[in-house]
């Protein structure tokens, strides 16, 4: 896995340069040694961050890989706690935090802990997929404007039929946002143009990070 990453990033630099940030997502999907070995040999391509190298019972050997490679890291969509953050943060293990705010409590909490990661030097990274509403996407960038360490927003381009359903949804132009000026996040819900697109099966699978009964799950 290591190799065949460091030969991926190889051909993307040889092509493109130094000109581009790259951000590479391991999904904890490799074992804490795997990850270690990959954030060393992808050093000499200088990620922005390697996101969630290890998964969260094995958070400990991060203090490892933090003492042995340069490589930015970033973690935490999966978390369901700020309190998940405290040490990651405060022994400088991480350099990004990468939460899903409605996870972690919401928009206070999320402030909280942007708040714990500027004090020791850690940028945000919210998480902002496309399994996410647009609701959740435009909380995300109200606390990116709210703070001064952010460090990099994810965004997933929404279709006509969400732009309609949710009227007051962030303009895109040149890899930048743009909110609007209405009150609270200045989005809103059209419900009867939501009956236009009724859904159809559930969420797969992979998207859930607590069964039915509360219990914590990994996507």
């Amino acid at each position: 896995m290591p190799e065949a990453s460091r030969s991926f990033f190889d051909h993307l630099r040889n092509k493109i340069g130094f000109d581009v940030e790259f951000i590479h997502d391991v999904h904890e999907r490799v074992q804490p040694v795997a990850a270690l070995q990959m954030a060393k040999s992808l050093e000499p391509y200088r990620l922005f961050y390697l996101e969630d190298p290890v998964a969260p019972e094995h958070v400990d050997f991060l203090q490892v890989m933090r003492s042995q490679t340069s490589t930015p890291i970033a973690i935490g969509e999966l978390f369901v706690h700020v309190a998940e953050y405290k040490r990651l943060i405060t022994e400088h293990l991480i350099d990004f935090i990468r939460c899903h705010i409605s996870m972690i409590g919401g928009i206070t909490p999320a402030k909280k802990l942007a708040t714990l990661a500027e004090f020791h030097g850690v940028r945000t990274a919210w998480h902002g997929p496309g399994d996410i509403s647009p609701v959740g996407v435009v909380a995300n960038m109200h606390i990116d404007l709210s703070i001064t360490n952010l460090g990099i927003q994810e965004y997933t381009p929404m279709n006509d039929a969400l732009r309609e359903v949710f009227p007051g949804c962030p303009e895109i132009d040149n890899g930048y946002a743009y909110l609007n000026d209405a009150p609270g996040l200045g989005i809103d819900i059209d419900e009867e143009k939501a009956k236009r697109y009724p859904v159809e099966g559930g969420l797969p699978s992979w998207t859930n990070a607590r069964l039915p009964d509360g219990t914590a799950a990994r996507p």
